[in-house]
């Protein structure tokens, strides 16, 4: 080639792109005929005898590898937009800051079917609209007798396009009508996307919103346009989601989207009922784990092609793509399902806070019991404060809380005397009880009264939990099942008990206790089925329950206005425990389900069942005294040396064996750099030291900034990977939940 044509010769395009692989890097092919525009696309790639499916994240002229030894992209998919460069910069942050592979987070964020080698046909219905010529017809212009084209043509004349669903109206003839019309040029056929929900009748007019509410909303709906977090720190019925409504339509009416995380799935399709109530002509989208493959791509595309204005979602929606994003809110923003426990293990609330700091738009964490380190960055003035102090019914209070000493007054079957009295007096006044333990099955194990025998799970450090009626032991770890023995296989005693309280031996108890009585339980198990738990509310909500007997499924959220009375059961076991966040998850836990009595005119009570009523989380409780809780155990907190004062990083390993585990980790400090202000502990056993038929070490890094720990993490990260040992499985998780 001459030098004149070289400098004229088209510059070679390199396509980075981004694949689901433990590799901590991008892999460049050729791609001439991409343009910048296809950044965020999705593409199809050889990988050694695979083809992969990934994402284009850069483009570039020059690659580090020999341009000869490239491969080309085999397919380019244009079914869906591109990714937006506001969200490839969230996952870069994201992969960055939780040390996980680039690629395996950017494809952890798209729908399944979007990884797959197949192109999506994304689901469309067809619709029909009156052509130019069309429009001059007229129903007088049909015979009489022509009733099915005098009313297809009244309906059609609006010059909006129409599904069938709405043409059905006409009559089963419309059909054929709209055939003969295609064929003369009167209508003409298009596919539409199809609507998410339908349009439905308004609602009644909203609720007068309470001073406290109004101020609220002026206060962050006047920081619309710009990056602004703020904490919604409301008591339990004080209105929350009305707050949330109003600046919701504030966010539409700017011509913008909103985003809501809830922490469980469970709440989606109740919060998806108010908003559609409240916005009946907006499409709404929902995204969880529990829905359907094609279901959620459906959703997924409306929210990304901004079709759907608000998007209601569990944790891994805060990655939706939303080109009009203006408002992001988290509910219930304490809540421990917003972190991500395998893969990329993130927190969803602190990318929430991320993702509309690089959006520059208002983000709103809403808690009665808000996580100590949003308390913090709140009370040092990183985050706004706002308070709900009352409840928003003027004449629903907050519960009465009393704490039954179970030492003088000891419980028979799990149940004290005063308990059962508070149950009985409702029960004869037509309202509703809650008993409340957070464990389900019959009993925690099952024991021998002899030799002290406990069934235990032959896969982790955990014993297995007795389900009486379907006669198993089940591990709620590892999911390993053993029928009931009737024997102890240590000394052969017949005499087995069961250990302990579940939720299926306090239904049976409060059976035998009052037989008239409709009790329902609620937890994981009674709920596995898809439409159990919405069948469930709508019978509590219609007064077809009397009694309910639950775990922590029913302490978020729900509104019942006939539950008076909540009773809580075998609390103290949190006061035990080795977790420096055992005591705050206690507090939110019973403050949340003590919230659920009382929501509407009548007043609630709560019965708190302990053995050490004088406790100072307990006192505090009975005020609903959150601030000085808080205040007590940041304090406590500052003196020990744990979050929100300090940063904390967990190396975990597993491995057949714990020598095995231990002996890696201690490899891997050893292979740390120095580092100033961080500290690491020598490899320790984890809490739960086995799981799964695997042994768990962990190793803790900590220090009191969180850029030296990053740094540290990044320098350490190459040596890490190479670390290689097959009988290891490692990852890192970086401000960990629990150690």
């Amino acid at each position: 080639m001459s030098s004149a044509s070289a400098q004229t010769a088209t510059p070679t395009c390199i396509a980075q792109v981004a694949l689901d692989l433990p590799i901590p890097r991008l892999f460049d092919y050729h791609a001439p005929e991409l343009t910048p525009a296809d950044i965020g696309c999705r593409v199809l790639v050889p990988f050694g005898r695979k083809q992969l499916v990934g994402v284009v994240m850069q483009l570039s002229h020059s690659s580090a590898h020999a341009l000869d030894k490239l491969k080309p992209i085999a397919a380019v998919y244009r079914d869906t937009p591109p990714l937006p460069a506001e969200l490839l910069r969230l996952l870069r942050f994201c992969s960055q800051y939780y040390h996980h592979p680039l690629g395996a987070t950017v494809l952890a964020a798209l729908p399944t079917a979007l990884r797959r080698v197949q192109p999506v046909q994304p689901k469309s219905v067809t619709t029909w609209a009156l052509s130019e010529a069309g429009q001059q017809l007229h129903e007088d212009a049909f015979p009489a007798r022509a009733l099915a084209q005098r009313a297809l043509c009244a309906v059609l004349r609006d010059g909006q396009p129409h599904s069938a669903a709405t043409l059905a109206v006409v009559g089963s003839s419309y059909r054929s009508v709209l055939r003969r019309w295609l064929a003369q040029g009167w209508v003409t056929q298009s596919s539409q996307p199809a609507r998410l929900n339908p349009i439905t009748t308004a609602a009644d007019s909203a609720p007068t919103l309470t001073p406290a509410q109004q101020a609220a909303v002026t206060q962050i709906g006047g920081q619309f346009n710009e990056f602004y977090a703020c904490l919604l720190h409301g008591v339990t019925g004080s209105g929350k989601t009305e707050v949330y409504l109003h600046l919701v339509a504030q966010a539409l009416q700017q011509g913008g989207q909103a985003l809501l995380l809830v922490p469980e799935i469970n709440l989606t399709p109740q919060l998806t009922g108010v908003f559609q109530a409240r916005f009946p002509d907006i499409e709404i989208a929902t995204l969880h784990s529990g829905m359907a493959e094609a279901e959620r791509l459906t959703h997924w595309l409306a929210a990304a092609q901004g079709r759907a204005r608000i998007v209601l979602g569990t944790r891994l929606a805060v990655f939706t793509p939303l080109p009009d994003l203006a408002l992001i809110i988290v509910d219930e923003e304490h809540d421990s399902s917003f972190h991500q426990q395998d893969g990329l293990r993130y927190a969803a609330r602190d990318v929430a806070v991320m993702r509309a700091q690089q959006r520059k738009i208002p983000v709103l964490l809403g808690s009665a019991t808000p996580a100590l380190e949003t308390w913090h960055n709140a009370s040092s003035g990183r985050y706004a404060l706002i308070s709900l102090p009352q409840r928003a019914i003027a004449t629903a209070q907050l519960p009465t809380i009393r704490l039954l000493d179970t030492r003088s007054n000891r419980p028979e079957d799990g149940l004290s005397s005063q308990l059962l009295s508070a149950i009985e007096q409702r029960l004869a006044l037509g309202q509703q009880s809650l008993v409340f333990i957070n464990r389900r099955g019959y009993a925690p194990t099952l024991m021998c009264t002899e030799c002290g025998w406990g069934a235990a799970c032959t896969r982790c450090s955990a014993r297995l939990v007795l389900h009486l009626r379907d006669q198993q032991l089940r591990c709620h770890h590892c999911g390993h099942v053993e029928r009931i023995v009737h024997a102890c296989p240590d000394c052969g005693n017949l005499d087995l008990k069961p250990g302990g309280f579940g939720t299926q031996r306090l239904e049976d108890t409060l059976a035998r206790r009052f037989p008239a009585a409709r009790i329902l339980r609620v937890d994981r198990d009674s709920t596995r089925n898809k439409d159990s738990w919405p069948a469930m509310q709508k019978a509590i909500r219609a007064n077809q329950a009397d009694i309910l007997v639950g775990t922590q499924l029913l302490a978020k959220g729900h509104d019942f206005p006939n539950l008076t009375l909540v009773g809580v059961i075998n609390a103290d076991s949190a006061l035990y425990s080795p977790d420096f966040r055992a005591s705050e998850r206690l507090f939110a836990q019973l403050m949340q389900v003590g919230g659920r009595a009382g929501r509407a005119s009548v007043a609630g009570e709560v019965l708190i069942q302990t053995q050490f009523p004088d406790h100072h989380l307990y006192q505090l409780l009975q005020r609903h005294d959150y601030a000085a809780f808080a205040a007590s155990l940041l304090s406590e907190r500052a003196a020990s040396g744990f979050p929100p004062f300090i940063h904390q990083a967990v190396l975990r390993a597993e491995a057949p064996q714990i020598d095995t585990a231990l002996a890696f980790l201690q490899r891997a400090k050893a292979a740390a750099p120095d580092a100033d202000q961080v500290t690491l502990f020598d490899p320790t056993p984890a809490a739960m030291s086995r799981k799964a038929g695997l042994e768990r070490g962990l190793l803790l890094l900590q220090s009191p900034s969180r850029q030296a720990l990053q740094r540290l993490l990044s320098a350490w990260m190459p040596s890490l990977t190479a670390l290689k040992s097959a009988a290891v499985r490692w990852h890192l998780d970086v401000d960990p939940l629990e150690i």
